[in-house]
């Protein structure tokens, strides 16, 4: 029994990941421009915090995602998500005058942007099984789904590039110079309004549910219904140990790196520097991720080994930045080099974690279908991200608790893998029953 691709399985992915490139960029708009969107909105720290956790308020329908892709398949997941997405970034380009009304506008788009994160985050092995040759499983989960962080890697590039940063002069508080600030804030927000548009178009135009034959015996196979799904999903402690040492750490990373121009500016590091730090962190991440995934697609049975190296990685850079930024107390050197290291490193060793990740859920509790089964876990790093920001918005004077998260989290999570026990169940079908 063998399986069959077809060439448009690369034009599907194209697709798929632009569309997640743009949720990640449009979600992460604001942080690395929040100086400039206080001039120009008067936009609080409590709202900064607010257009971040609109991001996880948005999984709260994360259920319904995963039944929808489960029954209906991908073309009418995606082409709902997209235009949710369509519509949020629309709202953030109505001209309105008032500018209370304004403010509840882009919250509401940041919303609906939000609402489109389960399809973009989840789907991901679900396209790969779907569309892909086991031997090209793991490299398209991890370009599918590490476009997603792409996305708010370009948003670090693009915004403070575009945006001018409040200097603290005079001259920039002259209303001429707000309006100025003001525009190119606007143009930043018509930009993504028209690639999301773009993007949902081309997805209206050509975006296939699955292709005529599956790939491999394990996109063939009968899938556990929805119920029993997750009926499976909470009895299995296996699959649970590793639910949180994906949740806990990406959790608090990406809620972290939401605000980081919050968090670097009492160490006097500059928008501009800000964002190129996150941008780097998570283009490293990136490509070290898609390597990765090529490595275990060539060399399967070694996806825990990989977790263990980079959680250990990501575990020592979290401790080297967060020791840095208490440079009154343990005097190491606070410098834009270290910093930039640090944040760097950090990025890439949890960044590319994640399709491992994916990979590994889906072999444990296989057959489980692979978008509820990501679904779970996402929603899950989504609960531990929505908490953090929650208590952000009440403690967003002092930041050491907020650092120290991260290294904590890292470390639990590495504890969690070393205890766990791996198994390739949808790997051995494919290739005992191919034979």
């Amino acid at each position: 029994l063998s399986g069959r691709v077809y060439g448009r399985r690369w034009l599907v992915l194209l697709l798929f990941s632009l569309l997640g490139f743009a949720q990640g960029l449009v979600w992460n708009t604001w942080g690395p421009i929040q100086n400039s969107a206080r001039l120009a909105f008067g936009f609080s720290g409590w709202d900064i915090a607010l257009l971040v956790f609109w991001g996880p308020i948005g999984f709260a329908p994360c259920f319904f995602f995963m039944w929808l892709m489960d029954k209906k398949g991908l073309r009418v997941t995606v082409l709902l998500t997209s235009s949710l997405m369509v519509l949020g970034a629309g709202l953030r380009c109505v001209p309105v005058s008032d500018i209370e009304i304004r403010k509840k506008l882009i919250h509401g788009g940041q919303l609906l942007n939000g609402l489109a994160g389960p399809t973009v985050m989840n789907a991901a092995p679900f396209l790969s099984t779907t569309w892909f040759s086991p031997d090209e499983r793991a490299t398209a989960t991890a370009i599918a789904s590490l476009l997603n962080y792409l996305g708010s890697a370009a948003a670090f590039l693009v915004g403070p590039l575009v945006v001018p940063p409040p200097n603290g002069t005079a001259l920039l508080l002259a209303l001429s110079n707000t309006q100025h600030v003001k525009d190119r804030i606007e143009a930043v927000l018509y930009a993504e309004f028209g690639m999301v548009s773009l993007i949902f178009s081309a997805a209206l135009a050509y975006f296939p549910s699955r292709p005529p034959f599956p790939p491999s015996v394990a996109a063939a196979s009968q899938r556990l219904s929805y119920r029993r799904s997750f009926c499976r999903l909470l009895s299995n402690f296996r699959f649970l140990m590793i639910a949180l040492a994906y949740a806990i750490p990406l959790g608090v990373f990406s809620g972290w790196s939401g605000v980081l121009d919050l968090i670097l500016t009492p160490i006097h590091v500059s928008q501009v520097d800000a964002g190129w730090i996150g941008f780097w962190s998570i283009v490293g991440g990136c490509v070290v991720g898609i390597a990765m995934a090529r490595f275990a697609d060539f060399i399967r049975g070694m996806l825990k080994f990989i977790l263990l190296l980079l959680l250990s990685g990501a575990t020592l850079a979290s401790t080297w930045f967060t020791l840095t930024c208490l440079t009154t107390v343990t005097h190491l050197p606070l410098t834009t080099a270290t910093l930039y290291t640090s944040c760097i490193l950090l990025g890439i060793f949890l960044n590319s974690s994640v399709p491992i990740f994916f990979e590994l859920f889906v072999e444990t509790v296989y057959p489980v279908p692979e978008g509820i089964s990501c679904g779970v876990v996402t929603f899950l790093s989504n609960v531990f991200m929505g908490v953090l920001l929650f208590f952000l918005t009440f403690y967003h004077t002092e930041f050491s608790w907020f650092n120290w998260c991260l290294p904590g989290s890292c470390l639990l999570s590495l504890l969690l893998i070393l205890c766990f026990r791996e198994s390739y169940d949808r790997l051995y079908l494919d290739v005992v029953v191919s034979v």
